[in-house]
């Protein structure tokens, strides 16, 4: 296995730079693995593909305002900070883009907090102690982290959330979550499917590509996640009614699957709350998650490993393909692919 096999060609003009309008009008192309079938539906349609006995499980994290601009003191060198973890109180881990970021640098940024780089972490990572509060600042000072291939600025900071988003921690949005409407939402509870909420809170891996030649040499980076006991017991209960567990993005299906490898292999799912370090990649068996909702992934990613590991490889590179030919809308702001 070679990070190249998992590389496909995408036009830019693929790469959606605004959110569907409303969210659930996006398409949705439907795969079922026993049939080979593909549908193409709208997102909206989704509550048909659903039965009363399933499980939707959505990741409730909420994005933090996390990208800073400030400077260098005494220099006035600029610099770009984005926060992706706080380890203690004050204390963050941080993508950090500017010259001579070093241990020991003073950062003043923009709107008042001062900082100091504690810690060299490697490549661009950094460890930071804010020298003055700035929970209570970062949604007035930050702006919204879009990843790096949307070039045109998001009008509505909202249409980046979740309508479910909850707990503040992420870095990027859950972004299967971000076709969901109130009123979608609100069909597919009356049709009587379960919809269960686990938390993992996204971090450096979003923005961290594979340059491995083997995918297997990656070092995969921790995110905290937490799958809370009365979830753990709704899943229980869906799979013993011979319902599926449907996961709405792959940042669940880490939780999920973390939370069964902390479950000792016992039949029985356990509630989980900590850090997850879970790599899949082809090979992996997947123990709870029987669908997946997901938007498309960028090439040679650790999110289109995963995907090739629940659905096989050649069978994703080739539906991208149909889907490229269908005129899909690729990346954080683009459709949805339900892999049944």
């Amino acid at each position: 296995m070679k990070t190249s096999d998992f590389f496909y060609q995408l036009p830019k003009e693929f790469i959606a730079q605004h959110p569907a309008s409303p969210r659930d009008s996006s398409r949705l192309l439907v795969y079922d693995r026993s049939s080979g079938e593909v549908e193409h539906r709208i997102f909206s349609e989704l509550v048909e593909l659903l039965e009363p006995e399933d499980l939707l499980v959505l990741n409730q994290t909420r994005v933090i305002r996390a990208r800073l601009f400030g400077k260098k003191d005494p220099s006035g060198g600029k610099v770009e900070l984005l926060l992706l973890r706080e380890k203690q109180p004050g204390h963050w881990e941080a993508l950090v883009g500017g010259k001579g970021i070093k241990p020991g640098t003073r950062i003043q940024v923009d709107g008042g907090p001062r900082a100091v780089v504690e810690d060299d972490l490697g490549r661009s990572l950094r460890l930071l102690r804010f020298l003055d509060p700035i929970d209570e600042l970062i949604d007035q000072i930050g702006n919204v982290p879009l990843p790096p291939y949307i070039h045109e600025p998001l009008d509505e900071p909202e249409r980046y959330q979740t309508i479910y988003a909850q707990e503040a921690g992420s870095a990027a949005a859950p972004t299967a979550g971000l076709h969901f409407t109130q009123g979608l939402l609100d069909k597919i509870r009356h049709k009587g499917v379960g919809i269960a909420e686990v938390t993992l809170h996204i971090g450096l891996d979003t923005f961290a590509p594979v340059h491995e030649q083997d995918p297997k040499d990656h070092h995969i980076h921790t995110e905290w996640c937490r799958l809370g006991k009365a979830e753990a017991d709704l899943i229980n209960s869906t799979r013993a009614d011979g319902g599926r567990i449907i996961a709405v993005g792959t940042t669940s299906v880490r939780t999920l699957e973390t939370a069964a490898l902390h479950s000792g292999g016992k039949a029985q799912l356990s509630p989980f709350e900590g850090p997850t370090d879970l790599y899949i990649l082809p090979g992996f068996e997947f123990k709870v998650v029987d669908c997946l909702l997901t938007n498309f992934h960028l090439p040679e990613s650790t999110l289109l490993m995963m995907v090739s590991a629940f659905m096989g490889r050649e069978e994703i590179l080739s539906l991208y393909e149909l889907a490229k030919q269908s005129k899909y809308r690729f990346y954080s702001f683009g459709d949805a692919m339900l892999i049944l």
